[in-house]
């Protein structure tokens, strides 16, 4: 298979969708919504891209205090400890600076942007489900994004979300999501990416899963009924490793990157300011990652300890630099207008200033 091409910013940009791109219906919140994989890229009789060998999934886990973690150890989180012990990881990095809610970080992760529109971000600054509207609309122009990068490639993707607001993703990057699965009944949205990983051989593929913002919004972020829906999660992202290291191929060419929207503690999430707010983890784990303290592995990005650093000076490790280290990942330029490793310089395997 031929890796993906790189391509000039420029291209991404022209194939970037415009303000006011189709919307796709929600559905009810409980139910699957999936469109069936395009035929964009190049793919053999069995549904199997052949753009390029490199495949990476991207893990969102809505409200994961790495304080949670911590509580449940190796034996109530023994996959969240296993993936932070084998890869480069952190459980100390950051928010975005403006807000820590879970739509506007989702946006940061996708674009490689911070929030706020007036200074380059994406300007999706609301929390809800809001049909009809874009990111493209938010930010009062074009707006690219992971997807954008690699449908320009040649390659394919897909978003399963566990909150149906992130339709937004999908109108707002339509012909750059082949896979579009939202269900709010996270077991079986995780189910449905297994099947994915296995039979569709794509290129990116980003997974959101809800279960501790859930449970902390109705019971209180860190309470027992929180820590407990981190170790149901846990168990979950137990059967996806277990799938991953079932599959040659995957076992071969699939990085893993994990981290958080937020952190939290009791009744919300929404003080920018609090430390258990905006402290989240972020780690790659996969074949040739060893294991790595990010910060040690980049020492031109700083621990900020338990400060927020603003965006100028020497930088934490963001949860918006998923984007741009997808991207290198699969061999591809930083996304169009991201400012979040646009340099692309942040490092998951020792010895290697640039993946791609």
């Amino acid at each position: 298979m031929r890796p993906l091409p790189r391509l000039v910013p420029a291209l991404v940009l022209v194939l970037t969708p415009l303000v006011g791109s189709a919307a796709v219906p929600a559905g009810p919140a409980s139910a699957v919504v999936a469109d069936h994989p395009s035929t964009t890229g190049a793919t053999d009789g069995a549904n199997r891209s052949v753009v390029g060998d490199e495949r990476v999934l991207a893990i969102s886990v809505d409200g994961l205090n790495p304080r949670a973690i911590a509580q449940l150890g190796a034996a109530g989180a023994p996959n969240l400890t296993r993936l932070l012990a084998e890869g480069a990881s952190t459980t100390n990095a950051r928010s975005q600076v403006e807000q820590t809610v879970t739509l506007p970080n989702h946006t940061s992760m996708l674009t490689g942007r911070r929030i706020n529109a007036r200074k380059g971000g994406h300007g999706v600054v609301w929390n809800d489900d809001r049909r009809g509207t874009t990111v493209q609309r938010a930010a009062g122009g074009p707006v690219s994004s992971i997807f954008t990068d690699v449908h320009a490639a040649g390659g394919t993707s897909a978003l399963f979300a566990s909150k149906v607001k992130f339709g937004i993703f999908r109108r707002s990057w339509r012909a750059g999501i082949d896979r579009y699965t939202a269900d709010e009944k996270v077991p079986r949205l995780v189910r449905a990416l297994r099947s994915d990983l296995t039979t569709a051989d794509r290129d990116f593929t980003f997974l959101h899963l809800s279960l501790p913002d859930v449970a902390g919004h109705a019971s209180g972020l860190m309470s027992p009924a929180y820590v407990a829906a981190v170790a149901r999660t846990d168990k979950l992202l137990g059967t996806v490793v277990a799938t991953i290291e079932a599959d040659a191929d995957l076992r071969e060419h699939l990085t893993v990157l994990l981290t958080a929207d937020h952190g939290g503690i009791g009744a919300n999430h929404e003080k920018r300011t609090e430390l258990q707010n905006y402290r989240i983890p972020f780690l790659a784990w996969g074949p040739g990652i060893e294991p790595a303290d990010l910060y040690a592995l980049n020492p031109s990005y700083a621990d900020p300890g338990t400060r927020r650093p603003g965006y100028g000076g020497p930088q934490p490790v963001r949860n918006g630099m998923i984007a741009n280290l997808a991207a290198s990942l699969l061999h591809l330029p930083p996304v169009e207008g991201s400012t979040q490793d646009a340099d692309q310089t942040l490092r998951v395997r020792a010895g290697v200033f640039r993946v791609g």
